[in-house]
């Protein structure tokens, strides 16, 4: 009974597996969406950036590229924090 439980979770598995692969988009050919037009035609404009990726970055995601970096400076600071105190302990004996 175990054996025909576990062959049926693993043909949904497979089946879930093989599902997802096929909604995949092709590599190079994303939809199109209303917001990448309007971005390309009023990027300029609206942040005084040459720069599409730029303004895209900095000024339309603004508050998501400040947590991204907040979350490395804090990153580097702990492993700093913890390769000071384990030389502190080498030194010390």
């Amino acid at each position: 009974m175990r054996k025909v439980v576990g062959l049926i979770l693993l043909l949904v598995l497979v089946a879930f597996l093989v599902w997802g692969v096929l909604l995949i988009h092709p590599f190079g050919y994303p939809d199109a969406s209303d917001m990448d037009d309007y971005i390309i035609q009023n990027a300029q404009e609206e942040t005084g950036s040459n720069n599409v990726v730029t303004s895209v970055v900095f000024d339309y995601r603004g508050f998501d590229t400040l947590g991204e970096a907040t979350i490395l400076f804090t990153a580097v600071t702990g492993v700093l924090l913890l390769l000071r105190t384990e030389k502190r302990r080498k030194e010390g004996s």
